[in-house]
């Protein structure tokens, strides 16, 4: 069955309709064969049984042809949206960022200028919110550099947690990584991201006296999970629900890029995201397929 099936796929509707007429009228054969052979058939049972074949053929027929313009027509919808998420992209990073750029360059003058606090505070609100503007579109990057296909290389994720861990700031919070010895993935370069994003947020977002952030690798068969977990305020319910319902309104948002991004790139990696939060904490776990270690892992 495996193998008719790979073999029709990507056929026309008129080619699978033929293959299932044959094998019908074939099947009709042997049936009516068998059942002459045990005492006659009579010729409308012969009639009714081709009819029977040809009908349902023809349903096959309309059924695939359905299918296959739905299919299409999904594909160049996808296409589309593909097309306008890397030229919104493209037009945020660049043109945006150059007239935030600006902006930041005017406010630096500004405050050199101005005396009152008043102003000063106005013109550091101006900065940080650019700022914030600046660095989502950096976040962006991603979108236009991750391949929509599925990863086939492998990526030690011991080594990519050592090296999100030591990219980050930690700014005073205790990080404390629990891992083996190796762990390989099934995955390319672009999943440090989402792994990176998870200790920034885990750290950032962190605003209790003692900050906590506990990362621990586990290889569970044929899936190998991170599981990354702090001491901070948590993951606001609505957001949380936003994300697993993978849908966003007017009045249910994520307040933060990163999150999306996060979900998106590992799903990308062929792996699964879940946010658990608490009033103690958040736990993220990211859970990738394992794959075989190298034969000549680069060290």
């Amino acid at each position: 069955m495996k193998y008719i099936s790979e073999l029709l796929y990507g056929r026309s509707a008129a080619v699978v309709t033929a293959v299932y007429i044959c094998l019908g009228a074939l099947s009709v054969v042997a049936v009516d064969f068998a059942l002459a052979s045990a005492g006659g058939v009579a010729p409308t049972r012969l009639v009714s049984d081709w009819l029977i074949v040809v009908g349902s053929g023809g349903i096959l027929y309309g059924a695939v042809t359905h299918h296959r313009r739905e299919a299409e027509a999904a594909r160049r919808d996808l296409e589309t949206t593909n097309q306008q998420l890397q030229v919104l992209s493209r037009v945020f990073r660049h043109n945006v960022r150059n007239d935030l750029n600006v902006i930041q360059g005017y406010t630096d003058l500004l405050a050199d200028r101005v005396e009152d606090d008043r102003s000063r505070e106005c013109l550091e609100t101006v900065r940080e919110t650019t700022d914030d503007i600046v660095a989502i579109s950096e976040k962006l990057r991603v979108i236009e550099d991750a391949s929509p296909e599925r990863p086939d290389g492998r990526v030690d994720l011991v080594d990519a947690v050592h090296e999100a861990v030591a990219a980050v700031d930690a700014g005073g919070a205790a990080v404390t990584v629990e891992t083996p010895a190796e762990a390989w993935i099934r995955a390319d370069d672009s999943v440090e991201f989402p792994i990176g994003e998870v200790f920034e947020n885990a750290v950032t977002h962190n605003d209790g006296e003692t900050r906590r952030v506990e990362a621990t690798i586990r290889e569970n068969g044929t899936t190998t999970c991170l599981e990354v977990t702090d001491n901070g305020p948590g993951i606001p319910p609505d957001e949380r629900a936003v994300l697993q319902a993978e849908e966003e309104t007017p009045l249910s948002h994520a307040s933060s890029i990163g999150l999306w991004l996060v979900k998106w790139m590992c799903e990308t990696q062929g792996g699964t995201v879940r946010f658990d939060a608490t009033d103690d904490g958040t736990t993220v776990r990211l859970r990738f397929e394992s794959a075989s270690p190298p034969a000549n892992p680069a060290r």
